[in-house]
């Protein structure tokens, strides 16, 4: 996929269109085009970090996910999707999902929200500590915040229930297809899976799509059959 920073791919509904999830560096933005929300979807970074854009479709109002570097991409994106950022959400503290983060709250001031046991490591101050089983909104829109511990002790998930259709899962690093984020030893393993598996698997269903911190998206249904060999091979 090529393309230059302002060009868009759209797909709507999430059923039977042309959005695929695939993102690249300096490549197009993927758009997915929900009933009450817009979801924009670009990659930055020689990382390929994946940053996501929510927009309330009957307000405007903005919500960015991990605002990983490239601060002028991500502002010009803000600035073409509708009235203004309203929040930045931080998935989890790591240096390379937060590069852009200072200046992208200094440009828009921004709200800031992240898990209570990382916002004390990122680079401004967090006005909203998140933890299990609370709610994020913005706009006429919700999102439940699952505490997913293991890749960092204050990852978060974000999740979208759309009423005309399925859930959509913003998994930071604690998620991807094929396997559970990094972590960097056997309890942190086990921590991480065990709340995947109580928090987003027992909980969402197969239909569930999921949008992970780098790389393609995925849905539970493609994944849920491999928890066991995940559990087996240990990462």
């Amino acid at each position: 996929m090529t393309g230059s920073p302002g060009t868009e791919t759209t797909g709507r509904d999430g059923r039977g269109d042309d959005y695929t999830g695939h993102v690249v560096p300096d490549g197009p933005v993927a758009v997915r085009e929900l009933r009450d929300l817009t979801i924009r979807k670009l990659a930055v970074s020689e990382m390929s970090n994946n940053v996501y854009l929510l927009t309330c479709r009957a307000t405007g109002s903005q919500l960015l996910i991990d605002a990983a570097d490239d601060a002028h991409r991500i502002l010009e994106v803000v600035g073409s999707g509708g009235t203004g950022l309203e929040a930045v959400a931080t998935t989890h503290r790591h240096w390379d999902h937060v590069r852009a983060l200072a200046e992208v709250v200094a440009a828009t001031g921004a709200r800031t929200i992240a898990g209570e046991e990382d916002a004390d490591d990122l680079p401004v101050p967090v006005a909203q500590r998140v933890g299990q089983g609370d709610v994020v909104r913005f706009g006429q829109i919700a999102l439940d915040i699952l505490h997913l511990r293991g890749h960092t002790p204050g990852s978060i998930a974000l999740a979208y229930s759309d009423p005309a259709g399925s859930t959509h899962l913003f998994t930071g690093d604690s998620l991807f297809p094929g396997g559970a984020g990094r972590t960097t030893s056997p309890v942190d393993f086990a921590s991480l899976m065990g709340d995947l598996e109580a928090r987003v698997f027992d909980r969402y269903d197969d239909a569930t799509w999921f949008y992970p911190g780098h790389g393609d998206d995925s849905t539970l249904g493609a994944e849920r059959p491999h928890l066991d060999d995940w559990r087996r091979r240990g990462w």
